[in-house]
């Protein structure tokens, strides 16, 4: 809240109290992202199940389908249909929560894709789609933290119209392997816009898609992750992402992508249902960052 302008709340800087960048980085220092969690501490508050993988694409919530028909889940008390077409659409960012200790990808459906190719994202135009799938985070053996058990997909439609009494957005979200509809009652969605009421400048969206579009307003769009050279031999952030982990030690975040020979490898036939085995032509790439892109291999 405070690095998004949000606190302290603007009566309350007159008094002296806005907060200096040590004073923030100290307060970051202190939550301490990515820190593990043990069965001491309760695990994350969004656990659903440790032994549930997550390994594999947005398209690796295979595991989901497997247990319910994406066709078949039920809609959102206020109506927000499920789209089961979300696992194909385009990565537009990846995210953590290190207070809940998640690992989230970000997708969008073509208009949001194309909006965001355009800059076109301050206001989102009617159409507009998100799926935020997360995962837990486990840490390995290897020091990383890795995508463990499925938790929730969240949707979030943009119709200005439609939507007028909630911010011009439908909001859904669907948990566990059953995609259970969240919402109990119609007071559901205010949670929904009352955690992204910080970012109403923004059209209510906290992702900042990554994008060489060149926008004003350096703040709802990462143009420094989409900055590749033009000389690279592919292109991986307009590919799917297939996974990701974090480096507690170093703080960095990598997310791996495959083109489209990569993705099919992931989904294992009947009669060969281990590890992917990927043929020729397949290409991953590892995007690894650090507040800003590192490097990329």
């Amino acid at each position: 809240m405070i690095q998004l302008g949000a606190m302290p709340l603007p009566r309350f800087l007159s008094l002296d109290s806005k907060v200096t960048p040590e004073e923030l980085a100290t307060l970051k220092a202190y939550l301490a992202p990515w820190a593990p969690t043990t069965s001491e501490t309760g695990g994350p508050s969004e656990s659903i199940s440790s032994k549930t993988a997550a390994a594999g694409s947005p398209s690796g919530t295979g595991e989901t389908s497997a247990s319910v028909s994406l066709a078949s889940v039920r809609p959102e008390f206020n109506g927000l249909p499920f789209d089961p077409e979300f696992e194909n659409w385009k990565p537009l960012s990846t995210t953590d929560r290190g207070d809940n200790n998640t690992f989230r990808f970000v997708l969008g459906n073509d208009i949001a894709i194309k909006a965001a190719q355009a800059g076109n994202i301050s206001p989102w135009p009617d159409g507009a789609s998100f799926a935020k799938i997360a995962w837990q985070q486990e840490l390995g053996p290897d020091g990383f933290m890795h995508p463990g058990g499925f938790v929730q997909v969240e949707l979030m439609l943009k119709n200005a119209q439609l939507y007028k009494d909630t911010e011009g957005w439908g909001w859904g979200r669907w948990r566990g392997l059953d995609l259970k509809p969240y919402g109990g009652d119609a007071r559901f969605v205010n949670e929904c816009t009352g955690c992204h009421k910080p970012v109403r400048g923004d059209d209510y969206v906290y992702t900042l898609p990554i994008t060489t579009a060149k926008i004003s307003r350096e703040e709802v769009a990462n143009n420094r992750a989409a900055a590749l050279p033009a000389s690279l031999p592919y292109q991986p952030l307009s590919w799917n992402a297939i996974t990701m982990y974090t480096d507690p030690n170093t703080h960095t975040t990598a997310t791996l992508y495959g083109n489209d020979e990569a993705l099919r490898a992931l989904h294992p036939s009947e009669t060969d249902p281990g590890s992917p085995k990927y043929p020729a032509g397949a290409v991953l790439a590892s995007a690894i960052t650090h507040n800003r892109p590192v490097t990329i291999t």
